[in-house]
C-alpha cells in the first residue's frame, strides 16, 4: 500500500509538470488517501478522506441504479472497502474516467435518497455520502446541496471533450493501395472529415485533426498536436493493404511493445515506415518519453486506451459494423505514443480486399461507421474504468 501511495504521489507530482490540459490541473492534483463504509439498518454511509481540494459532483443512473461521485483533478491512493452485498449498495467500484478526473460508482438494490456533505480536514477534506431506502421520485439530486460547486468547479465540469482526428498518411506518403487504385491516404481523410462532422453535431466535444487536407505529417508530429491539444483521446485512422486479399473488417488497436500477433506485427512495422518521407529532424523520440517518472502517466494512459478499445469494439459490434476475428489488437504504433494521451488506430478495413475497398470508398457506410464511433467517443468520457471491489 505504501508502494502504491508513494508511486501515486510521484504521479501527482509528474501531472503537475507535464503541459497541462485545462485551468483546474495546473494545480496540484488531490488524492484519495482512504475510504470507509458501514451498512447500517437504515442507511449506507461512506466517506472519503481527500488530501487537497474535494469538489465532488453527485451523479445517479438508472437501469440499473446507480450513484457516482465524480472528482475533478483528483488520483486515488486507497483501497475499496468491503462491503455486505446484501445491503442497499450491492457494488462499489472506481478508477479513472480521464487522465485527471477519478470516479467512486455504487450500484444499489433499489433507489435511494443521496445525501451529500463536503467537511473541510486538517489536509483537505472528507466527503460523505448517505444513501437511505426510498422511491423512483426520491431518487434524486438534493435541490439545495450543502456544498455547491464553486463557479470554477462548474466551469471545469462543462470543458469539452478534446478529441484529435488522425487520418494517417498523406502528402507523399500515399499510404497503401487497393486492386482498383484506392489511395490510402484519400480514403482516410474523407472518413476523418465524415467523423469530425458527426462529432461537431454533438454537445460538449472539440475536435482536432491532425491534417485536414492532403499533407504529409511525421509521426512524432501527429502524436506532439495531440499533447498540444491536451487532447482527452486520439483516433487514428487506416485502411491498411494486407498479404491475405480474404482478411476484412475493422480491427482495432492499442499500443503494446509486444506484438499480440504477427499480422499486427506486419501492420505495425509498415505504419512505423511511414517516416522514412520525414527529415532528419523527426527522427528521435520527444526527451521525456523516456522518462522512467512518464512511465507512471503512461500506465493510466494505457489503462484509459485499453477500456475505450474493448467499449469500442463491442459498439462497432452492435452496429453491425464487420470485424476481422480477435478485432481488438496491439503493436508498437509510434503514432499511439503519446505519454499522457489515450490513443487508439482503427483499421477501418483492408484495401486489399476488393469488398473493404468498395465499401470504404462508399459515403453511406462512411457516415454509418462515423455515427457509431462519433457516439463511441462521446460516451467514452461517461464509462469509466472501474477495477474490483478487491
Amino acid at each position: 500500500m505504501t508502494v502504491l501511495r508513494t508511486a501515486l504521489l510521484m504521479l501527482a507530482l509528474l501531472v503537475s509538470a507535464l503541459p497541462m490540459r485545462n485551468a483546474h490541473a495546473a494545480d496540484r492534483p488531490s488524492i484519495v488517501t482512504a475510504i470507509a463504509a458501514a451498512t447500517k439498518a437504515d442507511a449506507f454511509e461512506i466517506d472519503l478522506e481527500v488530501d487537497g481540494r474535494a469538489e465532488p459532483k453527485l451523479i445517479l443512473l438508472r437501469n440499473p441504479y446507480r450513484v457516482a461521485l465524480d472528482f475533478d483533478g483528483t488520483l486515488a491512493a486507497a483501497k475499496l472497502p468491503e462491503i455486505d452485498k446484501s445491503s442497499l449498495v450491492t457494488d462499489i467500484r472506481h478508477g479513472l474516467v480521464g487522465t485527471d478526473r477519478y470516479r467512486l460508482i455504487m450500484t444499489l438494490a433499489q433507489p435511494a435518497r443521496p445525501k451529500l456533505d463536503v467537511t473541510k480536514s486538517e489536509k483537505g477534506a472528507r466527503v460523505s455520502l448517505r444513501l437511505t431506502p426510498g422511491d423512483e421520485k426520491s431518487f434524486a439530486l438534493p435541490s439545495s446541496p450543502k456544498a455547491p460547486e464553486s463557479p470554477a468547479a462548474a466551469g471545469r465540469s462543462d470543458r469539452p471533450l478534446v478529441i484529435v482526428l488522425d487520418p494517417g498518411h498523406g502528402g507523399i506518403d500515399r499510404g497503401a493501395t487497393g486492386e482498383k487504385g484506392t489511395e490510402e491516404k484519400a480514403v482516410n481523410l474523407a472518413f476523418g472529415l465524415a467523423l469530425r462532422s458527426a462529432l461537431e453535431a454533438l454537445p460538449n466535444i472539440k475536435v482536432v485533426m491532425t491534417r485536414d487536407d492532403d499533407t504529409f505529417i511525421p509521426l512524432n508530429e501527429r502524436a506532439a498536436i495531440a499533447r498540444r491539444a491536451g487532447a482527452n483521446l486520439m483516433v487514428s485512422l487506416h485502411a491498411d493493404s494486407i498479404r491475405y486479399k480474404d482478411l476484412r473488417g475493422a480491427t482495432v488497436y492499442t499500443l503494446s511493445e509486444k506484438a499480440s500477433d504477427s499480422l499486427s506485427r506486419e501492420l505495425a512495422d509498415t505504419e512505423n515506415s511511414a517516416d522514412r518521407f520525414a527529415g532528419s529532424e523527426w527522427d528521435q523520440d520527444a526527451p521525456e518519453i523516456h522518462d522512467i517518472l512518464v512511465d507512471l502517466v503512461r500506465r493510466e494512459t494505457e489503462a484509459l486506451s485499453e477500456h475505450f478499445a474493448i467499449q469500442l469494439v463491442a459498439d462497432l459490434g452492435k452496429g453491425e459494423i464487420r470485424l476481422i476475428n480477435n478485432p481488438r489488437r496491439s503493436a508498437g504504433f509510434r503514432v499511439l505514443r503519446a505519454p499522457d494521451v489515450p490513443s487508439i488506430l482503427l483499421e477501418m478495413g483492408y484495401l486489399s480486399n476488393p469488398e473493404d475497398e468498395e465499401a470504404l470508398q462508399s459515403d453511406v457506410w462512411q457516415k454509418r461507421l462515423a455515427g457509431i464511433l462519433a457516439q463511441s467517443i462521446a460516451e467514452f468520457a461517461t464509462r469509466p474504468i472501474l477495477g474490483s471491489q478487491r
